[in-house]
């Protein structure tokens, strides 16, 4: 329900229950980001579906994480239920109309969407080296690796490709280390084990091409609609450090990518981080420090982040302080953590002297929920207690019957699901090894034949062969002159011969030393800058 550059989101109550007024979203201030919370079963799911609803009408493109597997009704029209026409009948929301929406469904292992991948190349090694939870020497070596992959053209696209260039980086360590810095064969070796884990939990299936186009989840429809993307996450939540990662790495891209544009009458693109916590977990400080970089200025390119999850103690303040828009959902209060939590919440709204905050939390009811949005000049609204709307979409999961049929008439449908391996790091490193070895040969059987041949000369030159007879052979005197002559002798370069590596190194130190002004720039979060 869109109403004068407005999403509506459900309807304010006083303290008396009587109906107050409709509780809205500026679409000009929804690029400053927002927060979700509350506890399990409070209603989080549906009010980021309604959302998305909303936005997806005014012609903003969305992406979100069906964590549970309950969003995917967002692609099919809304079914009557009595307790949604009563929502409706409390609230004044009359009509109370069904719809579907444009929906993309995305999967990382392509069982429930479109594959959705990424290249090593692209996500750099500051994010893999907090997948796989590095120490700092194991993210000292991976920096290297990807340093000599970036400037010397080997393209990391998967895992067998990381696993080459970190075996090229242990058998030379010696003379890389002089260049680049200690390489030690035990940090290497850590990793490469670390990979063998990560490729266990199916973590390869997210790298490889091809890769995604992040224009791909900013699509609108014919009819101006903006498409929801919808990424199956029931079984990455398997593995949480993978699926954090993931979602960090899109925020990253969005950001390296889209170009400046301001405070824009609408965002660009909304991108929800569901399950925000399991991005925060154990987070090192300079990782946290970035993300709230890139949270504060990425909003000026038109995309605005909404962080979902059950405790606002699970967004570091730095982070928190950047979400203006705030639905707070019911929290509960029996442990102090838990109080510390409800007392954290009530005190980032803007207080309304009608009701007490703190109490209002441990008391809404299901779809219930404290708003505050940013209303003119930024300012944030005074706290309302809201009745969330019900969605005009289906409530619940699709069958697996809807979801084949709406991938197969998806707009992305035959770009992203099937592979593609092209020349790269693994192949290069691989013809690169032949070569030498095919040269260290073709040196041998050189060496060999000129041995024969010195040979074949001494034995000629040896006494009583040749012509014994030859009157140049007998000096003034009518004695014979000796037959022996002065060993042949090749010239000396006062250098020993340089060995196979030592070539390499020296071919890659030229490669280094020539595209320096060709290497590939990487941004805050370590992943490439391409550009729009």
């Amino acid at each position: 329900m869109l109403q004068d550059g407005k999403l509506y989101l459900g309807t304010s109550r006083k303290p008396d229950d009587s109906i107050n007024k409709g509780e809205y979203l500026d679409l000009g201030y929804a690029n400053r980001h927002g927060l979700i919370t509350g506890a399990t079963g409070t209603g989080k799911t549906v009010t980021l579906q309604i959302l998305a609803e909303s936005f997806s009408n005014a012609g903003v493109p969305v992406f979100c994480a069906d964590v549970k597997g309950d969003l995917s009704g967002i692609a099919a029209i809304g079914e009557y239920k009595d307790f949604l026409e009563k929502r409706a009948s409390d609230i004044g929301l009359d009509p109370y109309e069904f719809q579907e929406f444009p929906v993309i469904f995305w999967d990382l292992f392509g069982e429930k969407g479109h594959r959705i991948r990424t290249t090593l190349t692209e996500m750099g090694p500051l994010l893999l080296s907090r997948l796989m939870d590095m120490s700092d020497a194991q993210e000292g070596v991976l920096n290297i690796a990807f340093k000599i992959a970036d400037e010397n053209g080997l393209p990391l696209l998967d895992m067998k490709d990381l696993q080459a260039m970190l075996a090229y980086l242990a058998e030379h360590s010696k003379e890389l280390s002089g260049l680049y810095g200690n390489i030690s064969k035990q940090s290497v070796g850590a990793i490469q084990r670390d990979l063998l884990v990560l490729e266990q939990q199916n973590a390869e299936m997210f790298f490889g091409e091809p890769a995604l186009d992040i224009k791909d989840i900013m699509r609108t429809t014919a009819d101006g609609r903006g498409a929801i993307s919808v990424l199956a996450a029931d079984k990455l939540m398997m593995n949480p450090r993978l699926y954090g990662t993931f979602l960090l790495w899109l925020l990253s891209e969005l950001f390296e990518e889209l170009p400046e544009i301001g405070d824009p009458e609408k965002p660009r693109l909304v991108f929800f981080f569901d399950e925000a916590h399991l991005l925060f977990n154990d987070a090192p400080k300079a990782l946290i420090e970035r993300v709230e970089q890139v949270v504060r200025l990425i909003r000026s390119k038109g995309v605005g982040v909404y962080f979902v999850t059950q405790n606002p103690l699970d967004v570091p303040e730095t982070v928190l302080s950047q979400l203006g828009n705030r639905i707070q959902h019911a929290l509960r209060a029996y442990t102090p953590r838990e109080q510390k939590a409800v007392k954290t919440a009530a005190e980032t709204f803007r207080a309304n002297p009608e009701f007490d905050c703190f109490e209002a939390i441990t008391q809404l009811g299901v779809g219930e929920a404290l708003v505050s949005t940013l209303a003119s000049k930024g300012v944030p609204s005074v706290v309302e207690r809201t009745l969330i709307r019900p969605p005009a979409s289906r409530l619940g999961p699709l069958k697996d019957g809807e979801r084949r049929k709406a991938v197969a008439v998806s707009p992305v449908a035959d770009l992203y699901d099937e592979d593609l391996d092209r020349n790269s790091a693994f192949e290069i490193l691989q013809k690169r090894a032949e070569d030498a070895a095919e040269a260290e040969e073709a040196k041998r059987r050189e060496e060999e034949d000129q041995g024969e041949e010195l040979q074949e000369s001494r034995r000629w030159t040896l006494p009583g062969f040749g012509d014994e007879d030859d009157d140049d052979d007998v000096d003034t005197r009518g004695r014979r002159k000796s037959s022996r002559r002065k060993k042949p002798t090749r010239a000396r370069s006062g250098r020993r011969r340089q060995s196979v590596a030592e070539a390499a190194m020296k071919s890659a130190a030229r490669s280094v030393a020539s595209s320096l002004g060709r290497a590939l720039v990487r941004g805050i979060l370590g992943s490439l800058k391409k550009g729009f």
